[in-house]
């Protein structure tokens, strides 16, 4: 019983930390640095063609994204991060969006752990796709 318990305030003390561990604008909110399109564990870049407004309606996009908000930034200063959380445990995974001379670069990483199963190429990629659909 005595272990059963521990286990469940073990589980239950992590749930809390994941969620309630400040997230620090200094560290997440930085230029992407290196562009094009690449894959790491836990990670992506996309850089993409932007046009007029491209960096507003990308914006719409992620914000309207369930458990997403903005950390810090705007559209108008050309780089903002975001924060998305799991629905389960409320994982945190942070995108960088950078406005660069004609492009729009995409950062999405995770926080925690060493690999996402593709979670942040996945939705990453959608936000282009939605992008995309709304050009045409």
């Amino acid at each position: 019983m005595k272990l059963v318990l521990l286990v469940l305030l073990a589980v239950l003390s992590f749930g809390l930390w994941v969620r309630l561990a400040p997230s620090d604008p200094a560290r997440w909110h930085v230029a992407v640095g290196d562009a094009g399109n690449r894959d790491f564990p836990g990670a992506v870049i996309r850089s993409i063609p932007a046009g007029p407004g491209d960096m507003s309606r990308l914006d719409r996009i992620i914000r309207d994204t369930p458990r997403t908000a903005v950390l810090a930034g705007t559209p108008e200063e050309g780089l903002v991060t975001y924060i998305t959380r799991s629905r389960l445990w409320g994982f945190p995974d942070y995108t960088t969006v950078e406005a660069r001379a004609g492009m729009i670069v995409i950062h999405g990483r995770l926080r925690f752990g060493g690999s996402d199963l593709g979670v942040n190429r996945a939705r990453v990629e959608g936000w282009i796709a939605a992008l995309a659909s709304g050009r045409s």
